[in-house]
């Protein structure tokens, strides 16, 4: 294994753990838990961390696992030396924000709300942010069909 390549499994090692400390800390989430909000597997994630791997990760997992995390993939790409750009959209224009989404926002940086509230509020969209997705009732689809 040649000094640069050793170098680079150190590198994205460290970004790996960090991420992973920072999931557990922040969010409370174990490995199982960033792995199913990530979608790569925990074999993956343990062998990135190990830095045993002997062809480069795959673009596509690197950017789900920093995606998962709402980490800027960029720096991953970093870590591995690559000269590549997280994929960009087509479009960078971000479509219009919903006025109770923006609502919430200026709560959360508005001083005069405590810190218990925004807690909450916090709290609660990262929950509708992260739960499984609903089905479509099937009543419902129906008279829509009819």
């Amino acid at each position: 294994m040649t000094e640069t390549t050793n170098a680079r499994k150190i590198a994205f090692a460290t970004f790996v753990r960090r991420a992973l400390d920072d999931a557990r800390a922040m969010r409370a989430w174990s490995g199982t838990e960033v792995s199913r909000r990530t979608g790569v597997s925990r074999q993956t994630i343990n062998r990135w961390v190990r830095g045993d791997w002997a062809s480069d990760p795959e673009v596509e997992r690197v950017v789900a696992f920093c995606e998962g995390l709402g980490l800027n993939p960029t720096t991953a790409f970093a870590a591995l030396g690559w000269d590549r750009a997280a994929p960009q959209p087509a479009n960078p224009t971000p479509p219009p924000m919903d006025p109770d989404v923006e609502a919430l926002l200026r709560r959360l940086v508005d001083p005069n709300v405590s810190d218990a509230e925004k807690f909450h509020i916090r709290e609660t969209i990262r929950y509708l942010a992260y739960r499984p997705t609903m089905p479509v009732d099937v009543g419902k689809r129906d008279r829509q069909a009819g």
